[in-house]
């Protein structure tokens, strides 16, 4: 194996691999770059239409009591993205250290950070209910009582309530992907018991930001930043924001509350270059350079099939069941933002993709020439 082929581990800067060294064939690597640079999402620069709509309120078919937006909000760049391949940069585009927001991805992140509070012991068990440990009326009554830490990580917990002014009502019949149709979305549906149901809900994952936050006794950006961020070598540039009227108080301390995405605004503002350290530490099983950062276990947790979604596991995307797309490894995954937004795993073969702002219609076609560039 060449030294170039060696796995390595980036430090403050990247290093940069020669795509041939690091077993692509070059001319069709610098063809995928092309690819992902003449697909540019559709969606504004400025995240607002012309008749002054947010993004996500289109993109959702969203109206109603619960769509006003919540948090910051700031226009996006252009495309860009970051190749890994042996932890070495084969290929970046666009300004891969602007931070941007990422949406959804930061459901991703959440899933982490249970993980540390999982290594910490602070979540012993993630079947134990969320109201054993996190004692709050969110988590009152025969419904919301029996909800795990389980359920709220697979969003199959079917919680009922509001929560910084957002129903869980908002995104009933509610899908996402494509062909997704959303004309029902809002209209209430019955629910049905905890860990029996899933569906795709923003205020349900805000439920579990907010109960992680109150296990940490601490915001979680502090958490993020302490314990997975600094120790990867990210920017200091990233930030992650709550709603306006998602501030609570811990331990006699004002604490803001921050959102699974930017569904409503703020969320987790961040820079490609980042995504990929945050991917590279998960496709490598949560070792950096020997220092263990996140367990196997969990992340082997993290990355079953639910048993609610098989292409799902706590906020993760999989490459499994009847959605698996068969020119892509199995073991592969991925956390995907509107807009669209992807940090893409291939443990197999150590390749990390993270792409901003591509046509989300145009997500396959950048994976499928991404496999077909490697040699071996």
């Amino acid at each position: 194996m060449t030294e170039a082929m060696q796995p390595y581990w980036p430090t403050g800067s990247w290093e940069d691999a020669d795509p041939g060294a690091a077993g692509f064939d070059a001319g069709r690597l610098a063809e995928v770059v092309v690819y992902a640079e003449a697909n540019e999402s559709a969606w504004p620069r400025s995240l607002y239409y012309p008749d002054g709509r947010y993004v996500g309120i289109v993109e959702w078919n969203e109206r109603g009591p619960w769509s006003d937006i919540a948090g910051p909000v700031s226009p996006r760049g252009g495309p860009a993205g970051v190749i890994l391949k042996g932890g070495r940069r084969v290929a970046a585009w666009g300004d891969t250290r602007r931070p941007d927001m990422t949406f959804s991805i930061a459901k991703s992140y959440l899933a982490v950070l249970a993980g540390l509070a999982h290594d910490d012991g602070l979540i012993p068990d993630v079947d134990a209910p969320v109201r054993d440990s996190v004692p709050d009326p969110l988590l009152d009554g025969p419904q919301n009582g029996a909800i795990t830490w389980r359920h709220l990580l697979q969003q199959s917990s079917e919680w009922e309530g509001t929560l910084f002014g957002k129903s869980d009502q908002v995104d009933h019949h509610r899908q996402i992907g494509p062909g997704a149709d959303n004309s029902r979305k809002g209209e209430k549906r019955p629910l049905r018991p905890p860990g029996t149901h899933y569906e795709y809900n923003d205020v349900r994952v805000n439920l579990l930001s907010y109960c992680l936050m109150r296990r940490f006794g601490r915001a979680l950006p502090e958490v993020l930043r302490t314990r997975i961020m600094d120790p990867i070598g990210a920017s200091q540039d990233w930030a992650w924001h709550g709603y306006d009227n998602a501030w609570v108080e811990i331990d006699g301390a004002r604490v803001q509350s921050v959102p699974g995405g930017g569904h409503w605004g703020g969320g987790l503002f961040i820079g490609a270059d980042d995504h990929a350290r945050f991917g590279l530490l998960i496709a490598r099983g949560g070792d950096w350079n020997g220092r263990r950062i996140l367990s196997e276990g969990w992340i082997r947790a993290m990355l079953t099939p639910s048993p609610t979604l098989d292409s799902y596991g706590y906020l993760w995307w999989l490459n499994r069941g009847a959605a698996a797309k068969p020119h892509l490894p199995a073991s592969a995954f991925s956390a995907l933002g509107a807009g669209n937004n992807v940090i893409w795993c291939d443990p197999d073969r150590d390749l990390v993709a993270v792409l901003r702002w591509i046509d989300k219609a145009a997500l396959d076609g950048f994976l499928l020439r991404l496999v077909a560039a490697l040699r071996d």
